[in-house]
């Protein structure tokens, strides 16, 4: 499968364009006769709170932490995406380009988990954003927050399609000494050239394989995520991502149904049109097939898997791969015995 060459207006960017949020009045129109790679640029978050809580049935955890708005890994797919229009961005180059940084993550993470009403249980890293996206390797928030739940003994799912989690295996294998951490690793593809311009700035397919077996060599649970299945583009890929994958030394894959919310519908299809024309309509058609005649379902379990034959073929596809990679077993429970309050540190949030 081959995307139709020298068809990106900004190299390594997802998005080719700007479109206004669905809550702005103004709008700025770049000019199409002189574009401009728009630079990244980060951006200080100063929230007070960092713990997300949802009640959804669908992720399995009720709480996370999200270092970062925005992801500078540009997947064209991304339903977090709109989420930068209430920020005031665009959820096409701005989502990518525009990165928000919550210096404060660690400090607030502490501060949280010494509340003496403090529950503990499975918090995700990250629900949202990649945690593992290039702008940490300078920020290093991701690894500060993991030294606060190491230090807490405090149980962490994470989920990212980005090598650099090898950074931090010495933590991960600090908490996996107490049953403690647990990681999701995405593989959408196997094709370099596909996830080269569906995921621009995220690591190669060789690489997050390489990751997998990395983090299997060191004993951490890995589950690979097929996350999301875009049908008529990927879904062919199942049986060969599951082989690889076990190979690697995952030990359960698990995988999710693309979903195009808001303004991620415009956004995929200008993408399809410039990379895959020829696919385009048998795509989105395909999508609407398993989406009940729309882009998107927003309602509780039907957003994970779809509904109708191609959905059900699609489960039926991944589940015989599973079983015969011995992929299908079911998730490791993490464990809060271990936990105990993280020790000193300073609390005062926003020093001068």
């Amino acid at each position: 499968m081959n995307a139709t060459r020298n068809s990106d207006p900004f190299h390594g960017r997802g998005a080719s364009a700007n479109p206004a949020g669905r809550f702005e009045v103004l709008a700025y129109d770049r000019d199409p006769a002189a574009p401009e790679a728009p630079p990244t640029r980060f951006l200080r978050d100063a929230t007070r709170s960092i713990i997300a809580h949802n009640d959804s049935p669908d992720v399995g955890f009720d709480i996370s932490i999200n270092p970062y708005r925005g992801c500078e890994h540009g997947c064209i797919y991304c339903y977090a995406r709109p989420n930068h229009e209430y920020l005031g961005f665009s959820a096409g180059l701005d989502f990518e380009s525009t990165i928000l940084v919550k210096t404060a993550a660690p400090l607030l993470l502490r501060r949280e988990l010494s509340r003496p009403g403090w529950t503990p249980r499975m918090l995700g890293i990250s629900g949202v954003t990649d945690p593992y996206q290039p702008g940490e390797r300078r920020f290093r928030l991701t690894r500060a927050c993991l030294e606060v739940l190491a230090d807490a003994r405090h149980p962490v799912g994470i989920v990212t399609k980005s090598g650099l989690i090898t950074r931090d295996l010495d933590l991960l294998r600090e908490l996996n000494r107490h049953d403690a951490v647990a990681v999701a690793v995405s593989v959408t593809t196997l094709d370099p050239a596909l996830a080269r311009v569906m995921e621009p700035r995220a690591a190669s397919p060789e690489r997050r394989l390489n990751t997998i077996r990395s983090l299997a060599e060191a004993g951490i649970p890995v589950t690979v995520l097929v996350a999301p299945v875009v049908p008529g583009l990927t879904d062919h890929e199942i049986p060969a991502i599951l082989e690889a994958v076990a190979e690697a030394g995952a030990h359960r894959a698990a995988w999710l149904m693309l979903r195009l919310p808001y303004g991620v519908k415009a956004l995929f299809a200008e993408w399809l049109s410039r990379h895959f024309p020829d696919r385009r309509d048998k795509v989105l058609n395909r999508i609407r097939a398993v989406r009940g005649g729309e882009l998107n379902q927003g309602g509780f379990h039907q957003r994970m898997r779809g509904e109708g034959i191609f959905a059900d073929q699609i489960a039926a596809l991944f589940a015989a791969a599973a079983r015969r990679t011995g992929l299908d077993g079911p998730r490791i429970p993490l464990s809060a015995a271990g936990f105990r309050r993280p020790g000193g540190g300073q609390l005062r949030l926003f020093d001068d």
